[in-house]
């Protein structure tokens, strides 16, 4: 930041100070020629022709320069025959124009024609009355007092842009370091938070850093409740494997006949329990995906051939929103529909069917049999764990239980109601709308 505000004020005070420089000293150059010109006209008005046709100044210049030789200020009248008339400053030397030419109006140049001494000439050429001949006046100072003037000006302004400059320079460094030294704060507020000391960056700080402060603190929220739901995870998991561990431990070490039974009845109880974590486990760990999308009617179809396979005497079918689209995971939403789909299939009477809807900001999933139902007292019992209220069908009782935990981890939701249609029971699955 500090390197390219240098280079902006360095380029930017180049720039006005080059034309500066050039209207500045245009300025004292016309002035200049200005002065110079007001001579040549006063020679042209007091000139005249004499009798024998030569040319002459009614009135002598008033300025005493002219008088003085070598003074640094000249004129003179050439033309035809006669000898060029001039001041007595030019002494010995005469004025040259660069080239033979006609000036009818004033031609102002430098001229380098005296070895020790640069000139501004200004020259114009006249006919005069009662006179055929072509006079040319010329007048000419010499460029040290303009160049003086020049070098004056330019001895004020470079050190004053430099000066300008520099402080600009210093202005935009201390503005920079000052301006990020609110970034400092968060570093700190960082290595305070990874050494245990705070939790959050909870600093006063301008409103220009603190959208980032907040979000920081949002994703630190965000990572520690992810860091509490793995926890909590892992201790819901050690929980539901101690009892069966113990039963096999007690199993093993009384040495009774029933062990092998035991060993299966225990071992598929732990099976359960890692798949319910591991699922819930799957779904905190995708949920970070912001960009997860799915086809709700393409996971619905997918789903209902894989169902068909293993019940085919049931009837699915499916109608709907064929372009909505659920922010989670394909994986996710598949395990979801399978899950309802097969316990629809399963505990229904023959007939299941889908509807898929959107509903504001939500997609919803109805899922509809002819079944018995769910009273609405064992509504909210069927998403404990392992509760199933027909053990005579084979199953985990973690079905519904894995859905409902799946479905808040992506910020949706899941009620039992009943189907008015097919006068069983309605599950609405409603997720997040992509």
């Amino acid at each position: 930041m500090i390197a390219i505000a240098a280079l902006w004020i360095s380029v930017l005070l180049i720039g006005g100070g080059f034309a500066l420089d050039r209207v500045l000293t245009g300025a004292i150059t016309r002035n200049f020629d200005s002065s110079l010109e007001y001579v040549l006209i006063a020679m042209i008005r007091s000139s005249e022709i004499g009798p024998d046709g030569e040319v002459r100044l009614v009135e002598p210049l008033g300025d005493q320069r002219f008088l003085e030789p070598y003074s640094g200020l000249y004129w003179q009248i050439s033309g035809g025959t006669q000898e060029p008339y001039r001041s007595r400053s030019l002494w010995e030397r005469s004025l040259k124009a660069p080239t033979p030419h006609i000036d009818d109006e004033i031609h102002i140049y430098d001229s380098n024609q005296f070895p020790d001494e640069e000139l501004r000439v200004l020259e114009r050429n006249v006919i005069l009355p009662g006179s055929k001949v072509s006079w040319r006046y010329q007048i000419a100072q010499s460029r040290e007092a303009l160049d003086t003037q020049v070098g004056a000006v330019r001895a004020t302004l470079i050190p004053s842009l430099a000066l300008l400059g520099l402080g600009l320079l210093i202005l935009a460094a201390l503005q920079t370091f000052y301006g990020l030294w609110p970034l400092r704060h968060i570093r700190r507020a960082i290595a305070a938070m990874r050494g245990g000391q705070n939790r959050r960056v909870d600093a006063p700080l301008p409103l220009e850093v603190q959208p980032m402060v907040d979000e920081l603190n949002a994703l630190l929220a965000h990572n520690e409740k992810q860091a509490e739901e793995a926890r909590l995870h892992a201790g819901n998991l050690a929980h539901a494997l101690k009892t069966p561990l113990t039963v096999l431990l007690n199993s093993a070490t009384s040495q009774t006949s029933l062990l092998a039974e035991t060993v299966r009845r225990e071992a598929a109880t732990m099976q359960r329990q890692v798949e319910h974590h591991l699922a819930r486990a799957r779904a905190v760990g995708r949920r970070g995906a912001a960009q997860a999308r799915a086809n709700v009617r393409e996971s619905v179809d997918s789903v209902t051939r894989a169902v068909a396979l293993l019940y085919p005497k049931v009837r699915l079918d499916a109608a709907g929103d064929k372009q909505l689209v659920a922010r989670v995971e394909r994986q996710d939403l598949d395990e979801l529909v399978g899950n309802l789909l097969e316990n629809a299939a399963k505990y229904g009477g023959g007939s299941v069917f889908v509807t898929i809807q959107r509903d504001g900001a939500m997609a919803e999933i109805l899922v509809e049999d002819d079944g018995a139902g769910i009273s609405p007292a064992d509504r909210t019992r069927i998403f404990d764990r392992g509760v199933r209220l027909d053990s005579g069908k084979p199953g985990t009782g973690l079905g519904l239980a894995i859905v409902r935990d799946v479905a808040e981890i992506y910020g949706g939701s899941i009620a039992l109601e009943e189907s008015e249609d097919l006068g069983g029971l309605l599950v609405r699955l409603r997720l997040p709308a992509g």
